[in-house]
């Protein structure tokens, strides 16, 4: 928006101190005048002679009170100006080197930051407030920017395979019809799957969904019966306890959170005999959807990282329905888009243990 220029903030602060000098130096040049110059007759307009008399060693009397009024007003005016002028460009050092900051942070240099030195005041806190927030901005911009080279590299994939098999078929007049509609259709359902999942996450990170009262507990159920036959194809047992669980945000998204938990489970479980344990709790200001499931032993530095867009847990996953690496990172996005927090920790016995917390709903 245009604006029509003006004082900058420091002439103001200059002008201000200046006045406030001058407006209580002549209050106490008043206050003196009515008390010690007793003669009211000697209040007259004094001329350059009564000035020139300052200068010589004399008794002070009424006729020379007027002419030092008004030189010691102007020495104090001018130590004013001075004064006020230097102290405001101390003052306003910080909200300069903010301001800098900004301009290079809007011309895309998100990693300077400010580090204002000395201890701590209104002007330490914002350029702390700045610098932190310029530290969440580039980190979500490198997140962004992996993100799309690995959304990328992943929907080219499937494109580049249809690609393959379409001109292998054209160079292989006898080649099966069948085979090559089956296994176009299995590279084309992947790239849907990838690109709903992409829709999905774009979706949680943006927040646009309504919300209403829900119970973790009952979405929980939902999950683990919908998916109880994928389970059962793999060996692998669901087991479901816990207590009501109310919370507010979208039913459809807590769903879909709690059944890419469940099948994530599934999936990254043991060949035979394993188990998914599902759990929710209530505390006083929050409520606790947990999932745990045998598997293979993973290390802390890997499950740090199992949140991230097209990371996969393990090598041993289900060769019928390998995913587009976007399960976890779809939970993250959602539990934040519902103030919740998501911590995954390794088993000591081996598989993974997720536990989300989501704000409670008020009775």
């Amino acid at each position: 928006m245009d604006r029509r220029p003006g004082l900058s903030i420091r002439v103001k602060f200059t002008l201000s101190y200046a006045g406030f000098l001058a407006v209580a130096g002549a209050l106490l040049i008043g206050v003196l005048w009515f008390f010690l110059v007793r003669d009211r007759s000697m209040l007259y307009i004094p001329t350059l002679d009564d000035f020139q008399l300052l200068l010589r060693p004399r008794n002070f009397g009424p006729r020379l009170f007027v002419p030092a009024a008004i030189a010691t007003l102007t020495v104090m005016l001018v130590v004013g100006l001075v004064g006020g002028w230097l102290l405001a460009g101390r003052m306003l050092a910080p909200v300069t080197r903010i301001t800098n900051a900004t301009r290079r942070a809007a011309g895309g240099s998100l990693s300077y930051r400010i580090e204002l030195e000395g201890r701590n005041d209104e002007f330490r806190e914002l350029a702390d407030a700045f610098d932190s927030m310029l530290a969440q901005l580039e980190a979500r911009d490198a997140e962004q920017q992996r993100f799309a080279a690995n959304a990328s590299h992943e929907l080219r994939t499937p494109l580049a395979i249809t690609q393959t098999l379409l001109d292998a078929a054209r160079n292989d007049p006898n080649r099966d019809g069948g085979e090559l509609d089956d296994r176009l259709r299995a590279v084309n359902a992947r790239a849907i799957d990838l690109t709903e999942a992409l829709l999905l996450l774009s979706r949680a990170d943006l927040h646009s969904f309504s919300r209403e009262d829900v119970d973790l507990s009952l979405i929980a159920e939902e999950a683990a019966e919908s998916l109880l036959p994928f389970a059962e194809r793999h060996g692998v047992t669901i087991e479901t306890s816990g207590a009501i669980a109310p919370t507010v945000g979208s039913y459809a998204l807590l769903l879909q959170l709690t059944t890419n938990l469940l099948h994530n489970a599934i999936v990254h479980n043991l060949p035979e005999h394993g188990t998914v344990q599902v759990s929710t709790a209530i505390g006083p200001e929050s409520v606790l959807l947990t999932v745990e499931n045998t598997g293979d032993k993973l290390s802390p530095q890997l499950v740090s990282t199992l949140t991230e867009p097209f990371q996969r847990g393990t090598a041993r996953i289900r060769p019928d329905h390998a995913g587009v690496g976007l399960g976890l990172a779809i939970v993250k996005s959602i539990a934040q888009a519902h103030d919740g927090t998501l911590t995954l920790s390794p088993r000591a016995a081996g598989g993974l243990r997720v536990a989300l917390q989501l704000p409670a709903a008020r009775r």
